[in-house]
């Protein structure tokens, strides 16, 4: 163990000392944090239950309602928003300054971004035709491949608002809070059709990230921005869930009659507003917490592999519950989620899927990094190239 603490620790002290000096680590902490905080939510939240020949998803959260402030803690994806319109608009503006294009520019933001989608997809056509010609139940087909899928939806947002940066970088959050404000109260107060929710999907997001280009511009340097956003968003969310009747819970919940998530209603956007108040609040606490090398060595590689990490997980989780099935109805795995037996088998379970997740990601974190021998270079401590004096570094990776 000894010899195992000291090899840990050389090799944190060597990605400490190839960090540059002017490293914003507090950035990639909140990014490795959010990430993180999804994969740990989705794992606890989200239960595959056999019924029949049928396989369907369930969750603590419907059948333990009290539990709902756990998703308070891991839905964290404000947070991503947040930080990606920072690194977003801070490395388009350093772009510029060295006379990159556009193109050029975007290119290179997506193809780290969609790099491991070809390999999720390729896997999941031919497991999805495997099972339909073994004769699986389509619902139990359609199930696996929902969950598996789901987080695409998420690149896709990003995607689009990766985009569309250039447009975005002087955007007020305040112009996308209004819309989701004034489509909520169109359905739920008018009785609009549910469909025009689906505008919330761009408008949401882009609060945060429009967050993140005024993190860029400056604006919320100060600790009282972070102060207003928290006390605001918090009592936002409060009153919302109290008095307007939208559900306590974050996430989506099996069967619910109004999803927070899907598509993100105003008590999502405010409860993210709460998020980034507090992750810029914990910005230098995070910096000095990032010189410890053990530290800032885990936050690399977590940000090293966060697109594969974060496709990934899901299908962990289902290959996890599949290698199980020939043991019975294993507790947290298998079993319907509607105790807290449940809750403590699955906190036992979760070593278990980290380690599934930990071999998902060592097969497949080259198509991350684009492959080859330049592809394994680390991008995560490369030094950022200054656009000028007068503007911040620029950014090489998600």
């Amino acid at each position: 163990m000894n010899r195992l603490g000291a090899a840990v620790r050389g090799a944190a002290a060597r990605v400490d000392a190839a960090t540059p000096d002017h490293r914003d680590r507090a950035v990639d902490a909140l990014r490795a944090g959010a990430v993180l905080g999804v994969v740990l939510g989705h794992w606890l939240v989200t239960a595959l239950v056999a019924d029949g020949r049928t396989l369907r998803t369930a969750s603590p959260l419907q059948h333990m309602p009290w539990l709902a402030p756990v998703s308070w803690v891991f839905q964290t994806l404000a947070v991503f928003f947040l930080v990606g319109g920072h690194v977003a608009t801070r490395g388009y503006a350093s772009s510029r300054a060295r006379g990159i294009p556009y193109h050029r520019w975007l290119h290179g933001r997506l193809a780290r971004l969609f790099g491991p989608v070809v390999a999720v997809l390729t896997l999941w056509t031919a497991v999805t035709a495997a099972l339909l010609l073994s004769g699986t139940e389509y619902a139990t087909v359609r199930t696996l491949v929902k969950l598996a899928l789901s987080p695409l939806w998420f690149l896709l947002v990003f995607a689009a608002l990766t985009a569309a940066t250039p447009l975005l970088t002087r955007l007020h959050p305040l112009w996308p809070l209004a819309v989701v404000l004034h489509v909520d109260l169109l359905r739920f107060g008018l009785g609009a059709p549910d469909r025009l929710g689906w505008l919330n999907l761009a408008a949401g997001w882009l609060v945060p990230y429009a967050l993140g280009a005024a993190w860029t511009r400056g604006e919320l340097e100060r600790r009282r921005s972070g102060w207003i956003l928290l006390v605001s968003g918090t009592a936002a969310t409060a009153a919302l869930v109290a008095w307007a009747g939208y559900p306590a819970s974050m996430v989506g919940v099996p069967g619910a009659d109004v999803s927070n998530l899907n598509p993100p209603t105003l008590a999502a956007v405010t409860f993210g507003l709460a998020q980034c108040g507090l992750a810029l609040l914990l910005r230098e606490r995070l910096r000095g917490a990032m010189r410890r090398p053990v530290a800032w060595a885990a936050v690399a590689l977590v940000n090293l592999s966060a697109m594969t990490v974060f496709l990934w997980h899901q299908t962990a989780l289902m290959a996890t519950t599949a290698t199980g099935l020939p043991a019975g109805r294993l507790p947290g795995l298998h079993t319907l989620p509607d105790d807290l037996g449940w809750v403590a088998a699955r906190l036992a379970w979760l070593p278990v899927l980290a380690l599934a997740l930990a071999v998902c990601r060592a097969a497949f974190r080259s198509r991350e990094r684009g492959g080859g021998r330049r592809g394994r270079r680390s991008r995560v401590v490369r030094a950022h190239r200054p656009a000028d004096r007068g503007t911040t570094e620029g950014v090489r990776h998600v």
